[in-house]
C-alpha cells in the first residue's frame, strides 16, 4: 500500500510542537520520525514549515455551507460535512434543533442515508455520532429554541428516542427539570454522555446533577444561569458550578463574539485545556455570505441575520447560533492569549476524550485515525485528511 509522507513540518505531538515527518498508510497514521525516507510509490508532501496537527473535532453544530442538519435531507448533511472539512474538522457531530417529531425522524433517516456516502462520494468530514440538543430545556433559557416543542424528560421518552438511532452520543437536558437526573443516569449507564445546557438550575441543583451522571456543560455562558440575589443572598448557578467541579468539562464558542477574549482565558485558567473544548455551534450562515438566513429547518425554522460574523435574531435581542468554524475558533482563541498548543488541543485531543474516542482521534501517534490538518502560520487550513484521504487541499 503506497504512503502519504509529509516532511519539512512541524507536528504537534502529545508532548508539544516538534520536527518532524510523518508517514500515513491507508487511514492509520504508521510512523513519526525526525526523518523518514522516502519509498517507492510515495506521495511525498514538503510542509515547507507549516503545521501538521490532529484534525478538529466539533461536538456541537447545527451545519454550514447553506444547509441545516434539520432540513431533512441527506445533502444537507453532506453539504455541512464538506463545508467543515474545508475549515480542518475531520469528525462533526450533527445536532438537532428542538423540533416537531416528524423534523426529527427525518433528520434520523437523512442521517443514515448520508452516512452511506459520507466517506465515499460524499466526503468531508467524518459523522462521528449525533448531539441532541433538546427539546428538554428551561423555557428561561431556551434562546433561539423553539418553545413550542419544549418538554419535560422522560425514561420513556429516551426510550422511544434510541429507537429512531443507536448513534446517539450526546443528549443535552436542563438538570434541574423533574426527570432530568433519572434520564441523566439512564444515559450514562448506556455510553451516552448526558449534557447540562439551557438551564437556570442553582449550583446545588448542578451538584446533584454530576453526582447522577451528567459530566459536560454545552456553550458556557451562553443560556445558563449564575450567581443572583435572593434577599441579599447570593445563589450562585450554572457557571459557578462549571467552574467549582472538576469532574465537569465545557465547551466554549470561541467565534469572537459568544465571549469576550477575558472570559475565554478565565475559562482556559480554571479549567485547564483538558476539560474545555473549542465548538462552533455552527448554523447553516456558516462558510456562507452574510444575510438572512434560517436557524433550523428550512420548512419549521426560524428566520435569523448574519452579520458581523455571527447570527442574531431578527429583532436584535440575542444571538441565534455561530457562524464559526472550528479554524476561526482556533484562531480567536490563541488572539485571546492562550498558547497555540493547548487551543489545538482544546479542538481536537480533548473532544475526543470528552466523547471517549481518544483511543482512536485526537492525536498525532503511530495507529490513530490518520485524520490530520495542515495549517500555515497563520493557522489558515491548506490541507485537510480524513482517515488517510485527502478530502480538501492537495
Amino acid at each position: 500500500m503506497n504512503r502519504i509522507l509529509f516532511v519539512n513540518g512541524v507536528v504537534l505531538l502529545p508532548t508539544g510542537f516538534r520536527k518532524m515527518d510523518a508517514a500515513v498508510c491507508g487511514a492509520r497514521i504508521s510512523a513519526l520520525s525526525p526523518e523518514i525516507e522516502p519509498g517507492g510509490g510515495d506521495r511525498v508532501i514538503d510542509l515547507q514549515g507549516d503545521f501538521l496537527v490532529p484534525g478538529f473535532i466539533d461536538m456541537h453544530l447545527h451545519g454550514g455551507g447553506g444547509a441545516d442538519f434539520m432540513d431533512g435531507t441527506p445533502e444537507a448533511f453532506l453539504t455541512a460535512c464538506r463545508t467543515h472539512a474545508c475549515h480542518g474538522t475531520t469528525t462533526l457531530y450533527p445536532t438537532t434543533l428542538t423540533a416537531s417529531d416528524g423534523d426529527m425522524d427525518a433528520f434520523f433517516v437523512s442521517l443514515e442515508l448520508a452516512l452511506r456516502q459520507n466517506g465515499g462520494e460524499g466526503g468531508g468530514a467524518r459523522i462521528g455520532g449525533v448531539h441532541v440538543e433538546g427539546p428538554w430545556l428551561a423555557p428561561e433559557q431556551a434562546g433561539a429554541q423553539d418553545p413550542r416543542y419544549l418538554r419535560t424528560p422522560s425514561v420513556e421518552q429516551f426510550e422511544r428516542l434510541f429507537e429512531k438511532s443507536g448513534r446517539i452520543a450526546v443528549v443535552t437536558l436542563a438538570p434541574e427539570l423533574s426527570g432530568a437526573c433519572e434520564c441523566a443516569s439512564w444515559l450514562a449507564e448506556r455510553g451516552i454522555l448526558p449534557a447540562m445546557g439551557h438551564s437556570a438550575a442553582t449550583l446545588e441543583q448542578v451538584r446533584t446533577a454530576v453526582d447522577s451522571g451528567f459530566r459536560h456543560m454545552i456553550h458556557f455562558y451562553s443560556a445558563m444561569s449564575t450567581v443572583r440575589r435572593e434577599k441579599g443572598r447570593r445563589i450562585p448557578g450554572m457557571v459557578e458550578a462549571g467552574y467549582l467541579f472538576d469532574r465537569v468539562t465545557v465547551e466554549a464558542i470561541a467565534d469572537g463574539h459568544h465571549l469576550p477574549p477575558e472570559l475565554l482565558l478565565l475559562i482556559h485558567k480554571i479549567k485547564g485545556p483538558g476539560r474545555m473544548a473549542l465548538v462552533t455551534d455552527a448554523m447553516r450562515g456558516a462558510g456562507m455570505p452574510e444575510g438572512r438566513s434560517v436557524l433550523g429547518s428550512l420548512r419549521n425554522g426560524r428566520e435569523v441575520v448574519v452579520e458581523g460574523g455571527v447570527a442574531r435574531l431578527p429583532d436584535g435581542s440575542g444571538f441565534a447560533g455561530s457562524v464559526c468554524t472550528m479554524d476561526r475558533a482556533v484562531r480567536t482563541a490563541v488572539s485571546a492569549g492562550i498558547p497555540l498548543d493547548d487551543a489545538l488541543r482544546m479542538g481536537s485531543e480533548t473532544p475526543s476524550k470528552i466523547l471517549g474516542t481518544s483511543h482512536r482521534r485526537g492525536s498525532v501517534i503511530p495507529g490513530m485515525d490518520a485524520d490530520l490538518v495542515r495549517l500555515d502560520s497563520s493557522l489558515n487550513v491548506r490541507m485537510t485528511l480524513v482517515g488517510g484521504e485527502i478530502v480538501f487541499g492537495g
